[in-house]
């Protein structure tokens, strides 16, 4: 028996299953609902986007047509969320299946924020290291007998014999592999950093060497990464090449914008 086989085709069937269930679902939900342009039918174009039929106007159908269930409302989109624009409550979109919806404006101007940060901050370190520079120090020779007793007390370091189990190298991080993992799963928009799945066991551990490898990833222009408030978000850079490597960047890491706080998983 093929286990591989049928297991393979029965992914492919339960994926077919869920993207019919994706388009009837909102299929049902446009139903009622017509282009505010033309007055032609609507279909979902993305997530949180539909489209006219008729004319191609496209517009958020949860903005347009959804209302705020306690004060009646009109929704506004903030960042990855509807908000009422009265009485400020969060509302879940009746217009997404499962999908996840981001104010692409909101996050087109924070980019351009952080490269702008970054560039001026790169011409504030200029400017520190040129105002900096000192002249070469001149700095004598070690003199291991100026102090009585240090040389014998280095040999009787060194020439010990220490067990080799003490030597056994801990799990250590592993910049290459993180940068494989990283790439594997952002996307073209925004993830947190504690969205991202874990590669090693131990949680602190693993976020840590996450917001490690993220950093090292922004500084080679490999994904974008900034802060709101204690969250770190980061998503593909809109320029990113294919092939890059971080560990062949031999530039100084003082253009990566410094990320204030902690990071919430």
């Amino acid at each position: 028996m093929d286990i591989i086989g049928l297991v393979s085709r029965l992914v492919g069937r339960v994926k077919s299953f869920a993207e019919r269930a994706r388009r009837f679902y909102y299929a049902v939900m446009l139903a009622g609902h017509e282009c505010p342009q033309c007055g032609s039918g609507l279909v979902m174009t993305t997530e949180g986007k539909c489209g006219c039929t008729r004319c191609g106007y496209e517009f958020d159908p949860t903005v347009a047509f959804q209302r705020c269930p306690e004060c009646g409302g009109r929704l506004e989109l903030r960042v990855q969320r509807y908000r009422c624009s009265e009485c400020g409550k969060d509302a879940a979109s009746r217009f997404l299946f499962d999908g996840l919806v981001f104010d692409a404006e909101y996050f087109r101007v924070k980019m351009a924020e952080s490269r702008q940060r970054k560039r001026e901050q790169r011409e504030r370190v200029r400017q520190m290291l040129a105002e900096c520079r000192s002249r070469d120090l001149s700095v004598p020779a070690a003199e291991l007998s100026s102090i009585p007793g240090l040389v014998e007390a280095l040999d009787g370091l060194v020439g010990g014999a220490v067990p080799v189990e003490e030597w056994q190298p801990a799990q250590s991080f592993n910049l290459r592999r993180y940068q494989s993992h990283m790439e594997a799963h952002i996307r073209d928009f925004p993830l947190s950093l504690g969205e991202l799945p874990a590669l090693v066991a131990d949680a602190r551990k693993d976020l840590i060497w996450r917001f490690i490898a993220v950093i090292f990833m922004a500084h080679a222009g490999l994904l974008d990464v900034w802060q709101e408030g204690s969250t770190i978000w980061v998503m593909k850079h809109e320029t990113n090449g294919e092939g890059q490597d971080i560990l062949g960047d031999t530039e100084a890491v003082d253009g990566v914008e410094r990320l204030v706080g902690r990071a919430e998983a």
